[in-house]
């Protein structure tokens, strides 16, 4: 075996991140790694890859008894992993992320050849990336593709893909897909992390599942049904993914009017917004809370003339946004997931001009019981939680202010599939209260289930308004062609 783990343990203070964690990994095998939110995927990767020390248990790389102390002793080793949330330098460009700490031993970088060296790279895999731009100027989805170019480059015997696709554009994905397929050609070892079910197929040879810190499950894909890897995930039966039943809307909540785009949210309804990327989405919900003026509409709340300048002018007038980027724009890593919950809302928990630290932990502790957060205590770092739980506690802030209208952005990025249930029937629950909902996503099923009607964008203009129950090929026709193509069509 190429790295095999035996019985690995982790622990982060009182919570017990890893129990009992087994896994074995041949050279030329992609081998899938699955799991809820929690249950220990990306901490058995980290300590594979040098980040983290494991409490206990063993590791073994090609046959070896081993125990890397750094990222940089797993890399000498042939150990590359690209990460689910950024971990490149920002301030400096594609070419500089690709190969940094792989300058060479001269004072100098030779910066000509490194800068043709990544333009040749980004060229073989179509990636539309340029070797020059900076990567604090990428979207998540352009730093996700640095961060594979930097992996496959180094030529390493083991990649770890820690949800490599959450934030791709379908061609984007399908390149992804024959980057795997030609490392297993080259009988180099992939771990693939995923919470996307139909990546199953076309990736992998074997899967393992974690719950709880635990390894549940070792085997191969072929003969798992779906509904059998759901339970070894959740520990229950799953019928479906979700299913809405749709309420009778309320009164306009929000209106908005520019050029080409056009539309109301109601209270009680959940609608959704489709496109593929670079179609707009994102930076629709950003003209709405005052992030920046991309279209320059109008805007009515609950059907008066309402100017948007800021996201303090947002948070006044009711507006929540759930980001896409939750580690950059959502989210305070370094602070407590008290802080993050009372970040918007500290009138509640302030005595003048005081904080009041026992009732911000009281409220923050109700809703890590009500949104199932795992976390050790309102005390703990919101940087230290897994993927899913970071999200719930983005989710929380908004609660926490009583925001009337809610702009979700990719809500289930990164998300298993038993806390996608939990975020849905939370937008649900949001909803029959009254609330107004917009919910971006790239994930179409999922428009299908939760949304009461979708609204479908290409190029910065509104193509369509569909149904919520209708077909994926009825959203993907309207994403990709104008009116007059869809006629030929």
């Amino acid at each position: 075996m190429l790295l095999s783990l035996e019985g690995i343990q982790k622990r982060f203070g009182g919570v017990t991140a890893l129990r009992n964690g087994n896994l074995a990994v041949a050279a030329g095998e992609v081998h899938l790694l699955m799991g809820e939110n929690g249950a220990g995927k990306s901490t058995l990767m980290k300590i594979v890859a040098g980040m983290q020390a494991a409490d206990g248990g063993i590791m073994r790389w090609q046959g070896q008894e081993v125990r890397f102390l750094n990222p940089s002793a797993a890399a000498a080793n042939g150990i590359a992993m690209v990460h689910q949330e950024s971990l490149l330098a920002p301030h400096l460009t594609v070419a500089e992320n690709i190969f940094l700490g792989r300058e060479g031993n001269s004072f100098l970088v030779p910066r000509r050849r490194m800068m043709e060296a990544a333009a040749r790279l980004i060229a073989e895999h179509h990636f539309p990336l340029q070797a020059d731009w900076r990567v604090e100027r990428l979207s998540p989805a352009g730093k996700q593709l640095v961060e594979i170019c930097r992996a496959i480059q180094h030529g390493s015997s083991l990649l770890i893909f820690d949800e490599p696709t959450s934030s791709l554009s379908e061609a984007e994905t399908q390149e992804v897909f024959r980057i795997v397929a030609t490392l297993k050609q080259r009988n180099v070892g992939v771990i693939y992390i995923t919470h996307r079910l139909e990546e199953l197929r076309a990736l992998g040879d074997r899967v393992t599942v974690l719950r709880d810190g635990e390894t549940v499950h070792t085997g191969p894909l072929a003969g798992l049904s779906r509904q059998e890897l759901i339970r070894h995930m959740v520990g229950r039966e799953v019928a479906a993914i979700y299913h809405r039943e749709p309420v009778a809307p309320g009164a306009e909540m929000l209106a908005f009017d520019a050029p080409g785009l056009s539309f109301t949210l109601r209270a009680g309804e959940i609608v959704g917004l489709a496109g593929l990327m670079g179609a707009g989405r994102t930076e629709l919900c950003q003209e709405i809370f005052g992030v920046a003026r991309h279209y320059h509409g109008a805007l009515r709340i609950a059907g008066a003339p309402r100017t948007i300048q800021s996201p303090g002018d947002a948070v006044a007038a009711g507006i929540a946004l759930i980001t896409e980027d939750r580690q950059r724009t959502g989210l305070a890593r370094g602070l407590p997931i008290s802080h993050n919950t009372t970040l918007a809302s500290l009138h509640r928990v302030s005595r003048g001009t005081l904080l009041d630290h026992p009732a911000e932990r009281r409220l923050t502790q109700d809703f890590i019981e009500r949104l199932r957060i795992k976390a050790e205590s309102p005390r703990q770092l919101a940087g230290r939680l897994s993927g899913g739980n970071q999200q719930k506690v983005v989710i929380a802030k908004w609660l926490a202010r009583q925001a009337r209208i809610f702009l979700f952005d990719e809500p289930t990025r990164g998300i298993d599939v038993g806390a996608k249930v939990e975020v849905f029937e939370l937008m649900d629950s949001l909803a029959r209260e009254g609330a107004a909902i917009l919910m971006v996503s790239s994930e179409l099923p999922e428009l299908i289930q939760v949304a009461d009607r979708i609204l479908v964008m290409r190029r910065g203009r509104l193509n369509g308004e569909l149904p919520g129950r209708t077909t994926q090929e009825e959203i993907m026709k309207r994403a990709t062609f104008g009116e007059s193509e869809q006629a030929i069509q």
